[in-house]
């Protein structure tokens, strides 16, 4: 189990793809150069470098063990020639440097090959130091840890557009902190009730605006998402919008408000429209407008007869996450049986892929999936009562500017490229 990936994250470049583990083990990916004579390799994505970014810990005063599992990574905007990113178990933060050695100093005075220092006498000359070539090495080195500013668990970190803040929230607080500031952090949401009892919804994820360093959202267990800005006071528990979509009470169900809470927020490319996931649908909202989303797509909605035994078997409290294409116009979230789905939100099409490694041959085509749920069905067409709710997609990225995405299904990654054309699948 400590193999199942639980983050999937690119860089801002898109050449590079981070995943976190449930081992405490982050893999970073590299995208191979295209070549001349071999043009299906462009975007072939190799293993760059692994580390260890997390251990097991224990609290010793509340008597709690605190797992390794990577919660997110996050990547900073590229600076220099290092590359930098953020990772979080439940409770520590760490900064990350990445870097590249491919020459070494040699020739030293004082110094011989192995590094020892030379008897002094014996230096009767002067030479200049020169730098060799040698291998490529990628080193890791932790910058900073951040850590005791949570006392629940941290489920989101996103990094500011000023470059120079990030924030993380857990299921009650939001803290802002400064990249190079690791022993105090702002408190700048705090729903954490006087009395515990009174607890009526939770903080489930949470991004900055990608564009104004002001600005953020936040997702609760009750469905809502929450609009802040900080320029209008300190602490942010007073919202500025509130995006709510009334329930039918049609529809009313002992699951409403289990299904209801919203997994995942994900602010558009352009910072126009805001992108959530809950348990049956994907909906996209406008900034501009807080009283319904602007679109609904069913995910599964063939799910909706079965949520007594998803409850039973905890299938129901799954957290899925969401992800824009690099223009905005298309949509994808994962599903059950390994099946991800994508929403044209153009056309309206929409299409059912699956990662599994029967139908992921290099360069095969993936093929439509369907699910029936009675009457007739067609010859490739899965029955819901066959699908595999062990086998889920709840991690997947899209690279920011190309048609490639990422999918963690389970302990195995996959890496899909639009080879032919510029549609969906």
């Amino acid at each position: 189990s400590a193999d199942i990936i639980s983050t999937v994250e690119f860089n801002h470049t898109g050449e590079l793809l981070a995943t976190g583990d449930k081992g405490g083990r982050v893999v970073i990916f590299q995208r191979e150069p295209e070549s001349k004579n071999e043009p299906y390799n462009q975007g072939e994505y190799n293993v760059y470098s692994t580390f260890q970014s997390h251990e097991p810990e224990f609290d010793y005063l509340k008597s709690l063990e605190i797992e390794e599992k990577i919660n997110k990574i996050k990547w900073l905007p590229q600076q220099n020639a290092a590359h930098s990113l953020l990772s979080t178990n439940d409770k520590t933060i760490k900064l990350w440097k990445i870097t590249e050695r491919d020459k070494r100093p040699e020739g030293y005075n004082l110094k011989d090959e192995e590094g020892k220092l030379k008897d002094l006498s014996t230096v009767t000359s002067l030479q200049v130091p020169v730098l060799k070539p040698m291998d490529l090495m990628v080193e890791v080195t932790p910058r900073r840890i951040f850590a005791n500013g949570h006392t629940y668990h941290v489920n989101s970190i996103s990094v500011n557009s000023d470059c120079e803040t990030y924030m993380s929230a857990d299921d009650l607080r939001i803290n802002l902190w400064h990249l190079a500031i690791t022993d105090r952090s702002f408190n700048i949401v705090d729903i954490k009730p006087a009395n515990m009892e009174d607890l009526t919804e939770v903080i489930t994820a949470s991004e900055f605006h990608p564009h104004h360093c002001n600005l953020f959202v936040y997702s609760s267990s009750k469905g809502s998402l929450r609009l802040c800005d900080m320029r209008a006071s300190a602490l942010c528990d007073k919202h500025s919008k509130l995006y709510e979509e009334p329930e039918d009470p049609s529809n009313r169900s002992f699951f409403s408000e289990i299904i209801s809470s919203v997994s995942d927020v994900k602010f558009s490319h352009s910072g126009r429209y805001m992108l959530t996931r809950d348990y049956l649908t994907v909906k996209v909202w406008d900034l501009n407008m807080e009283t319904k989303p602007v679109e609904t797509y069913q995910v599964h909605d063939y799910l909706r007869s079965k949520l007594c035994s998803l409850y039973e078997n905890d299938c129901i409290f799954d957290k899925f996450e969401c992800a824009w294409n690099g223009s905005d116009s298309v949509i994808m979230t994962g599903a059950y049986n390994n099946f991800f789905r994508m929403f044209d939100r153009n056309t309206k099409r929409d299409v059912t892929l699956e990662a599994s490694r029967e139908s992921s041959k290099p360069r095969a085509i993936l093929k439509p999936r369907r699910v029936c749920v009675g009457g007739k069905r067609r010859k490739d067409d899965i029955s819901v009562d066959s699908l595999d709710f062990t086998k889920k997609i709840l991690h997947t990225a899209w690279h920011p500017t190309e048609n490639i995405i990422a999918i963690a299904a389970t302990n195995n990654l996959y890496i899909f490229q639009d080879k032919v054309n510029s549609e969906m699948h």
